[in-house]
């Protein structure tokens, strides 16, 4: 066991550690923010691989340890607490392997990153508005649960309630690793509010899950942005109607993998602070270009993975909610529940979970592990 091959693909990870761990400490290399950021990430990463890793060293040494005791020693007493350390060391090892190999597997750069959730209601005209609202909310309580911070940066409400459209930023740990998997188009079937004959209808809702932009992830040429100010509409006290705290952002952008120009505009009515609505604006400027800029980067990642988990297809139709029935069916993995009010209630990490093991399966067949 002490040559396992496993072993030898972590041979010079703890040279690596010490490396980054001096480089991080270096005033040049704080001064390279982008730099400095890529490699305390990598950091982080060696360290957690190296905490597991020596943890299987270290039961692989106490089986040949306890092994050799068996071959040398007469002692009956020694020669059964050898044989329990066998029996308790060797079931650990399969598990620490499939950990090991999961840890060796490259992340996905983005996935520390906040994120920007968009949803906006599609075939259904009032349901569907209706049902983005359920997602909304749907949301907005599983990130309590997590202990991220939500905050609405714009919203158009539907005509019979719920949501046109909602705009979310979310900001805490690893929440684009984690909601990446809500990207595409969810499909709601049940009797509206509106249907006098209690018949079930069919509509949709796209949810966009984007990575949000650092400021060094993208260049803004700043002679190309054009501030307006105008008085925030809608509830929010006096103080919302009178003072001119939303802010209006135009851009115009050059798409650099097409070449075509096209003009951002973005609103931002988020609090009562102009400056911190500009902040914010800027925020989903940043993220719209960082999105656009690296679509390429997500698809040649699709196609080469050709994986059935985040495809970065947002046209895709990925769950269904069934009220009639009380189920939820991810498209995806085939994965169907029968818990939906729960689940609208914010109870979805059970589904993300068997989506990551979906995934975690692919990128290790890929990787040969």
């Amino acid at each position: 066991m002490a040559d396992s091959p496993l072993l030898q693909r972590l041979d010079g990870l703890d040279a690596r550690f010490d490396e980054i761990g001096t480089l991080i400490t270096d005033p040049a290399v704080i001064a390279d923010q982008k730099r400095y950021v890529k490699l305390t990430k990598e950091y982080k990463s060696l360290e957690n691989l190296l905490a597991v890793t020596n943890r299987y060293r270290g039961l692989l040494q106490d089986i040949d340890d306890a092994k050799e005791l068996l071959d040398t020693e007469s002692d009956e007493d020694l020669r059964a607490m050898a044989r329990e350390q066998i029996d308790e060391a060797t079931p650990q090892i399969p598990k620490l392997e499939e950990e090991i190999k999961l840890l060796l597997i490259p992340e996905d750069p983005e996935d520390s990153k906040n994120v920007v959730l968009e949803i906006r209601g599609g075939t259904g005209g009032d349901e569907a508005a209706l049902f983005a609202g359920d997602l909304a909310r749907m949301y907005t309580r599983f990130c309590e649960t997590r202990g991220w911070n939500v905050q609405v940066s714009s919203c158009s409400e539907g005509a019979a309630g719920g949501f046109k459209e909602i705009i979310f930023s979310i900001t805490g740990d690893s929440v684009y690793g984690t909601l990446k998997y809500e990207s595409g188009v969810h499909r709601v079937q049940r009797v509206p509010v509106t249907e006098t004959q209690g018949r079930v209808h069919t509509s949709a809702v796209s949810v966009a899950v984007l990575p949000e932009a650092e400021p060094f992830d993208v260049h803004i040429n700043e002679g190309e942005k054009k501030w307006d100010t105008f008085r925030s509409g809608g509830a929010g006290g006096q103080n919302v109607n009178k003072v001119n705290s939303g802010v209006r952002l135009r851009y115009m952008w050059t798409n650099p993998n097409t070449g075509e120009q096209q003009e951002i505009l973005i609103e931002c009515t988020e609090t009562r602070d102009q400056p911190k609505n500009k902040e914010r604006a800027l925020a989903r400027l940043r993220t719209f270009i960082y999105d656009h800029e690296h679509q390429k980067y997500v698809d040649d990642i699709a196609s080469r993975r050709k994986t059935l988990v985040s495809t970065g297809d947002r046209s895709a139709k990925i769950r269904t909610y069934n009220y009639p029935q009380g189920r939820i069916t991810d498209h995806r993995i085939g994965y169907t529940i029968y818990n939906l009010a729960a689940f609208m209630d914010g109870d979805i990490q059970d589904c993300i979970d068997h989506l990551i093991v979906a995934e975690n399966a692919e990128k290790l067949k890929e990787a040969e592990l």
